[in-house]
């Protein structure tokens, strides 16, 4: 009982604090194994490549992985509902006053300001991902392969050009793929 607690509380906290979405809460989901054993730091790359290749918000699938790992079945359902609930309720309080919130100068201040730190937070977790997909060996330590960083670079060149840009994200993933079982990496 004391884990779906613990879920509860981390995923909730999550879902409150993780303004911007999705990619919002993975400075949250790589610190926590630092305090639980739900999984790994490392785990976190895993879990954000499944999250962007399956359908829904890669916050909810991140927190249903995580959670299942924790306590199985129930722990999915309570860290996904944890994670949203913030966010019901925010709407419903919004919806409640829709008109003055949307007209007061406070309100419209604070959002003006949260945008840097929500850039931050993202630009934060892009570093944290790239640092542990790139750079560090499953034992932790750190590594340069020289092959997946030029290969990382090939990729996002790729993704800049004009024309390749309008390419759905799946075309993307299973080059990925792909290049990954050619070279065995």
């Amino acid at each position: 009982m004391k884990v779906f607690l613990e879920l509860f509380i981390e995923f909730f906290q999550i879902g409150l604090f993780a303004v911007g979405g999705g990619p919002a809460t993975i400075p949250f989901l790589m610190d926590l194994p630092s305090r639980h054993d739900w999984y790994e730091r490392a785990d976190v790359a895993n879990m954000l490549a499944v999250s962007e290749s399956t359908p829904g918000p890669i916050g909810v699938n991140m927190a249903t992985y995580a959670g299942y790992n924790a306590a199985g079945l129930s722990g999915g359902i309570v860290a996904t509902l944890s994670l949203v609930l913030p966010s019901i309720i925010v709407i419903i309080i919004v919806a409640k006053i829709l008109e003055s919130f949307n007209k007061n100068s406070y309100v419209k201040s604070a959002f003006h300001t949260i945008r840097p730190a929500v850039t931050g937070l993202i630009g934060t977790a892009v570093l944290g991902i790239w640092e542990t997909s790139l750079f560090t060996a499953e034992d932790g330590s750190f590594r340069f392969p020289i092959f997946s960083v030029v290969l990382c670079a090939v990729f996002y060149i790729a993704m800049c050009n004009k024309k390749l840009k309008k390419l759905h994200p799946a075309f993307w993933i299973l080059c990925g793929a792909v290049v990954g079982i050619i070279f065995r990496m």
